[in-house]
């Protein structure tokens, strides 16, 4: 075996410091057995190598610095042919590396959190945002505003159907068949029924086709037919000449706005220094008593409640008993939601009147229909029904705030003659007010 792979194979396995040569061994002539790039100041051949000067005989020769560089080279050359491990130092620096990446990451998308919660958002508040072609119609609230105002502003989308047939028709030259045709199809559309109509329109029809007039005096009697018709029915809710107190029966169909209606009253009430005594007679719609409940808070009004799917007949008469006992002014009467097609609820009113008018004398006083303005001709029909079951002192109209069916308030007045008293117009506690003919033409056309 040549020495220096003898020496490389023993380095190998044991990872020491190779001993020197054993003594008597001959020494291998510089460059034997090494690569060429290990040898240095190799000759060429067919020369002959200068030899060195050998030390005694018996004395081991020391290693070369040439020999030491090829054991080191060889070593190194056999260490890498074998597959790659790693030993424990290794495996824990990689893992602290992660772990320090993973730390530094993780205080990045702290800070970056941070920094966007604590940006201040300077967006626009979304209920201020109103679309362009709703602007004109959702005009803010003037502080001052007056209620001619808002109720312009209340009825916009009705006089936006309204107003385009009748400019239509009266800015023209000359009025024909036709224009009127097409000014019955906007009133139509306005929900004013076909009857009531022909009633506004006839004297204006006759005008225009004998040339009687101009288009700006046929518009001008067009609003005088209108606001007379509305006339016949303006009559404000007022107390009447009773002794004891003034009871008032409310009815309507659910969803109409009628216990939202109640709240609002007895807060007109009680500001104006009566004493208002609620009975929570809707007995059968889910939470209909807690919401009355809420209402009476806010009016600081006293309120009898009995548990839910309780006789109304009875709620009503310990309410009844109560405003008495206790010298109360107004005593309001909910009464459950039902629609004018079912006859035994209809009947039910029957009875809570009777009640009524056993406890107090004559009462109820007043008898008040909450119709959703939105309902349009379909509140001719409720009023009719209802009007049968428990004859209708009056009428109160809501949500004409969001509704192009305002004409139906000429339907009513034209048809059913029962006197219109209040109109909601809004969402707020005050906005409750008494209906004006006048104002209410002047605000739709």
């Amino acid at each position: 075996m040549d020495p220096v792979e003898e020496l490389t194979e023993e380095h190998g396995e044991e990872g020491g410091e190779q001993p020197a040569d054993p003594p008597g061994d001959p020494s291998p002539s510089e460059g034997e057995g090494l690569p060429s790039h290990a040898t240095d100041g190799a000759e060429a051949p067919g020369e002959a190598a200068p030899q060195a000067d050998s030390p005694a005989s018996g004395d081991a020769e020391a290693p070369s610095p040439e020999a030491g560089s090829a054991r080191q080279l060889t070593t190194i050359q056999n260490d890498t042919e074998g597959p790659l491990s790693f030993d424990g130092s290794t495996a824990l620096t990689w893992i602290g590396g992660f772990s320090g990446l993973a730390l530094i990451l993780a205080i990045a998308v702290a800070f970056g959190v941070r920094s966007r919660k604590a940006t201040p958002n300077f967006e626009e508040p979304q209920q201020d945002v109103v679309p362009v072609e709703h602007r004109e119609q959702i005009a803010p609230t003037e502080p001052h505003e007056t209620v001619g105002g808002r109720l312009r502003r209340a009825l916009s989308n009705s006089r936006a159907v309204l107003m385009g047939g009748i400019d239509k028709i009266f800015g023209g030259p000359q009025i024909d068949e036709a224009a009127f045709d097409e000014l019955e199809e906007a009133l139509l559309r306005a929900d004013v029924s076909l009857k009531t109509v022909q009633h506004l329109l006839g004297p204006v029809r006759e005008g225009a086709l004998a040339g009687e007039a101009t288009p700006s005096e046929l518009r001008a009697k067009l609003h005088e037919n209108m606001k007379a018709c509305l006339a016949k029915v303006e009559q404000p809710l007022e107390r009447p000449e009773v002794e004891g107190p003034w009871v008032l029966l409310v009815v309507g169909v659910n969803g109409s706005g009628k216990t939202t209606t109640i709240g609002k009253l007895a807060a007109r009430l009680t500001g104006q220094g009566a004493k208002v005594m609620l009975a929570a007679g809707d007995t059968f719609r889910a939470a209909a008593v807690e919401q009355l409940k809420v209402w009476a808070d806010r009016a600081a009004a006293d309120i009898v409640a009995g548990s839910a799917g309780a006789d109304p007949g009875a709620v009503t008469h310990d309410a009844l008993q109560a405003a008495l006992a206790r010298g109360h002014d107004v005593v309001i009467v909910d009464t459950a939601g039902r629609l004018q097609t079912e006859r035994p609820l209809m009947e039910q009113l029957s009875k809570i009147r009777r009640v009524i008018d056993k406890v107090v004398p004559g009462a109820p006083h007043s008898t008040l229909l909450v119709l959703d303005g939105t309902m349009g001709q379909n509140g001719l029909s409720q009023a009719r029904t209802f009007h049968d079951a428990a004859p209708l002192t009056g009428v109160v109209i809501t949500k004409l705030d969001g509704t192009a069916k305002g004409g139906m308030l000429l339907t009513l007045a034209h048809e059913l003659e029962v006197p219109i008293q209040l109109l909601g117009i809004g969402e707020g506690i005050d906005d409750l007010k008494d209906f004006d003919a006048d104002a209410f033409i002047e605000a739709l056309a």
